[in-house]
């Protein structure tokens, strides 16, 4: 929501710069809830996915940002955003939060402890 500035609020700025819309612990316990459910096959457009793109995805579901994942796999921050919106696009996603349940549900991510 943008402020009569035009600049966008403080509770939007962590998006538009690539961070968690959630918190680690509520997106802990979401993550939780919808593991227990049985785990679907995973949609065959997640072997269209490069080696990079997979290596991209399980970070996003270990709760890292952008900037986190650039900084880990030796990329841009830039470059990272390109690999997500192709993540997206290629799985039919909405968000992060999609790609993270779809990362859990088809255990490409193991399921958190208790």
């Amino acid at each position: 929501m943008a402020c009569p500035s035009g600049q966008p609020s403080s509770g939007s700025a962590p998006v538009a710069a690539g961070d968690a819309l959630l918190s680690p612990a509520i997106t802990k316990r979401v993550i939780k809830q919808f593991t227990r459910v049985a785990r679907p096959a995973p949609p065959k457009e997640l072997g269209e996915l490069t080696a990079r793109e997979h290596d991209i995805l399980r970070l996003i579901a270990d709760g890292l940002s952008n900037a986190e994942i650039g900084r880990q796999l030796y990329i841009s921050e830039t470059t990272v955003k390109t690999h997500v919106t192709h993540i997206l696009q290629k799985l039919g996603l909405r968000d992060r939060v999609q790609a993270i349940v779809l990362a859990y549900q088809t255990g490409l991510t193991p399921p958190l402890g208790p």
